[in-house]
């Protein structure tokens, strides 16, 4: 559910990134907006797509409507920050109104609790300003209460002003951490104040829209959407495999421009310097000036990353855990082309730096299930089994799907026959999509590893080589999604309306794996898991509001080739073995243990000395650690983090701990034939 809010966030602090001069507040004039002519039209066909055409079966009526009352609350204020009890309690006579009001066509009580939530928004910053014209004390005790998702609405105007005290406090720390002095910070927020206010005079009937027709579609089902005009261009443009930029896909997180993930092989990735949960707080085009993005909405700050081939754009980006700016660091990047060809499937003979591994292990990184897929990984396989591989690790870490054909496809590679994975329709057919081709392209030892984004066709491969005994699953459960979508646009040739009409993407069947269960919520279970700092009920599927259940058909018939599970005890033995005196292992365990310590925190201080002392601790923690390391492979000692060689940066544990299970599995299986 948060995913949606946190854009609905982004998306009220409305448009232009090409504004002129900085208004002051008495020049503000907020627009009073209303229904397009189109969204009548457009509302009726999205209301019978979802009822005729959905998994789910869709009802119209006050229940339906209740939901889509509070998932559009939280669309409006998602951290409780805007509107008080009293707003709320003016609203709650909509409560019943939601279903009619898209069935009808008419969502102007949507669009006045809209105006109103705008206005109360840029009042919210009218006392920000004044708030600036004072000057904080911060060497007292203070804290700023950063995550209200779960509190209740505030008060009154006196709860709310001291939930502002608070905001404006700790962005003008942030600044002071950075570098900033008092006048510059001040500076700095005035601008990005007054920019924000001026956006939200510009805010548009379709932005509305966007709002109320995602609340509707995330109130039946976590992966059905509605895609305004500019948005499905966007989607068709990157269906069509036609985007220029850097290759990483970006959400919105209250005023921040979140990272989601990378693409493969993308520019961005190639810098191994961003990751996802990474927030954007600044975008400058090659050597011009930085342009402060916090508080942008998502479109834009897109927009502005966007540019042609070769050019540069440069990011400053803070960790996802640096609460505020003080440890931002500079991107550069090359733009470039961004097509799913490019993500094609790589293979390497795996070289081993943490352990003495005598066997050759044969790794193929898949980030994506694209078309032709399973021919390219055909090809790689020749060529390990032409390198006489003692086992293969299939690595789809951070794959989050793709071609359902293809999955079948990579999963024929491994069998010589069989079902693969199994599909039901919103009327309870199920259709099984199997390989028959008779042959099998490798037949040695196998470990399929995995992480928490690993989804949907990910998914489906990894339990089909679990199921048939054919592959050993390792590394975290993953994500958890078995569901199909579809997309489809609003318009009709025959439309005469002034603006275009979006699209929506709507769920019509799940996954299922052949032994009868759902890969949908649990996803697939890893045989030997990774340390994890994540609970899967925490994360994926499970964490939307509306997810479809897990559920259960009859198992498909096939046979299974061997039982692993007999194997997992003596495997697990020798794994846990291994991470208990890894030092790899060891530092991330550390890092598991504070991180969950921090899990609960929703405050940060606004004591700049407590504020200072716990940053230079955590630099002068994590150069200990780089130069412990660095020790162990003979490198010299650095003074500054800045100066961390390469080398450090290409390990990756979990990839050579898959490999030493990889070669116990070989020697293990052997051992078991005799």
């Amino acid at each position: 559910m948060k995913k949606l809010s946190v854009l609905a966030t982004a998306l009220i602090v409305a448009l232009s990134i090409n504004a002129s001069a900085d208004p002051k507040p008495d020049e503000l004039i907020l627009p009073a907006i209303t229904q397009g002519a189109q969204h009548a039209t457009a509302s009726k066909r999205i209301t019978a797509l979802f009822t005729r055409g959905h998994y789910s079966e869709v009802q119209l009526d006050d229940e339906l409507s209740s939901r889509m009352f509070d998932t559009y609350l939280k669309n409006l204020d998602y951290y409780r920050n805007v509107l008080t009890k009293a707003d709320i309690d003016l609203f709650e006579q909509y409560r019943d109104k939601f279903d009619d009001g898209i069935n009808k066509g008419n969502l102007g009580f949507a669009f006045d609790m809209f105006n109103l939530t705008l206005e109360r928004r840029s009042q919210r910053f009218d006392y920000a300003l004044k708030l600036l014209e004072k000057d904080f004390d911060f060497s007292v005790d203070d804290a700023y209460v950063y995550d209200r998702e779960d509190v209740a609405w505030p008060a009154d105007q006196a709860e709310l002003n001291e939930i502002w005290r608070q905001r404006v406090k700790f962005d003008v720390l942030n600044l002071k951490l950075a570098g900033k002095t008092d006048e510059e910070a001040k500076t700095v927020l005035t601008k990005r104040y007054r920019t924000t206010q001026k956006r939200l005079t510009q805010t548009e009937s379709e932005d509305v829209f966007q709002l109320v027709m995602n609340s509707f579609a995330r109130s039946i089902e976590a992966h059905t959407s509605y895609l305004s005009p500019r948005n499905a261009d966007r989607f068709q443009q990157e269906m069509n495999l036609s985007l220029e930029g850097i290759g990483a896909v970006l959400r919105a997180d209250e005023d921040y421009t979140v990272i989601q993930s990378l693409v493969p092989g993308g520019p961005a990735d190639t810098t191994q310097k961003l990751k996802p949960k990474d927030k954007i707080i600044g975008v400058a085009q090659d050597k011009a000036e930085f342009v402060d993005v916090i508080g942008w909405r998502l479109d834009d700050v897109v927009d502005l990353i966007k540019g042609p081939k070769g050019s540069t754009v440069r990011l400053q980006v803070v960790g996802a855990n640096d609460i505020g700016t003080s440890q931002a660091k500079v991107i550069s990047i090359v733009r470039d082309k961004i097509r799913l060809e490019d993500r094609a499937a790589k293979a390497e003979v795996f070289q081993p730096q943490l352990s003495e591994l005598d066997q050759k292990i044969g790794v193929i990184s898949i980030p994506g299930f694209y078309n032709n897929l399973a021919e390219d990984v055909k090809k790689l396989l020749a060529e390990l089994n032409e390198s006489k591989v003692d086992g293969i690790i299939v690595d789809l870490r951070g794959n989050g799907g793709g071609s359902l054909q293809e999955a079948t496809l990579l999963t024929g590679l491994f069998i010589d026959r069989g079902p693969v994975v199994q599909i039901r329709e919103g009327d309870g057919k199920v259709s099984v999509s199997q390989d028959n081709d008779g042959v099998s392209y490798y037949d040695g030892p196998l470990t399929v590893m995995v992480d928490r984004y690993s989804a949907s066709a990910s998914e489906i491969f990894a339990a089909a080589m679990q199921d048939y005994g054919r592959a050993l699953v390792v590394g975290e459960q993953t994500f958890g999604k078995g569901t199909v979508q579809q997309h489809r646009g609003l318009g009709r040739i025959y439309d005469m309306f002034d603006s275009p009409l979006g699209s929506v993407q709507y769920t019509i069947a799940k996954f299922y794996r052949i032994n009868g269960g759902s890969t949908q919520h649990k996803g697939v279970i890893p045989d030997i898991p990774f340390p994890s700092a994540v609970d899967p009920a925490e994360w994926g599927e499970s964490k939307e509001e509306y997810a479809l259940p897990w559920d259960s058909i009859n198992a498909a018939k096939y046979d299974a080739l061997n039982d692993l599970a007999l194997l997992v005890p003596a495997l697990q033995e020798k794994h846990q073995a291994r991470i208990n005196t890894e030092v790899e292992f060891q530092y991330l365990l550390q890092d598991i243990a504070e991180y969950q310590q921090r899990l609960d925190e929703k405050t940060v201080s606004l004591k700049q000395t407590e504020r200072v002392a716990e940053r230079d601790k955590t630099k002068a923690e994590q150069l200990v650690r780089v130069n412990e390391r660095l020790k162990r492979f003979g490198l010299p000692a650095v003074t500054s983090l800045d100066d961390v060689p390469e080398k450090l940066e290409e390990i990756d544990p979990f990839l050579e701990e898959a490999a030493n299970i990889t070669a116990d599995l070989k020697m293990i299986s052997r051992l078991a034939k005799k």
